[in-house]
């Protein structure tokens, strides 16, 4: 299986790379539109800042790109943000792929949200035998409210969309390299699509 990993300076590439390893699969990190495009699965990973990274994918042109695959896309933490309409990180106008906005958490609570949460409400094949109230760890300061496309929920104050999916395209907030044995599980079923 050709699995990419969009390189495009705003990931967390090397911990997902391990991860689909311990898996027993190998991903090639790449920018090459070529590459993506061609892939039988796509990883979008993202650690970083909404506008700076949006601004890396339109000078690469992955920007374009990213919209139009047709193969199983998994976007991670911040790749999830840029893959919908808009971010108030940055005023940036994302991907349009998911109909929905990220907003940043109330300033009644503590941001960002480091560590352990539960997800609940499970929906489509990603979540093949993953239990509700299973544990993923996070790391952000802005969410997904629930919308039309939520697949899973999480609570932090509010409830908000701990992952979303859209036809070929799937997205999660939490982090599935660093969720011990459920987030390798997550991947797997990502994989095996």
């Amino acid at each position: 299986m050709n699995i990419a990993i969009i390189n495009y300076g705003a990931g967390n590439i090397q911990s997902i790379k391990f991860a689909i390893q311990r898996l027993g699969y190998t991903a090639t990190l790449t920018d090459n539109v070529s590459e993506i495009r061609e892939a039988d699965k796509v990883i979008f990973p993202g650690v970083g800042e909404a506008s700076s990274a949006m601004k890396k994918l339109r000078e690469s042109g992955l920007n374009q790109l990213i919209p139009t695959l047709k193969q199983p896309v998994l976007g991670i933490c911040l790749g999830m943000q840029l893959m919908c309409n808009f971010s108030e990180e940055g005023a940036t106008k994302g991907l349009g792929i998911f109909d929905v906005a990220v907003v940043r958490f109330s300033n009644v609570l503590k941001v960002p949200q480091i560590g352990w949460n539960q997800i609940s409400s499970l929906k489509t094949e990603l979540f093949k035998e993953v239990l509700n109230n299973e544990y993923i760890y996070l790391v952000h300061s802005y969410l997904a409210p629930l919308c039309e496309a939520t697949i899973a929920v999480s609570e932090y104050g509010i409830s908000y969309s701990a992952a979303l999916g859209k036809d070929n395209f799937y997205g999660t907030q939490f982090h599935p390299e660093k969720s011990s044995s459920i987030g390798e599980k997550i991947l797997l079923n990502f994989l095996e699509m």
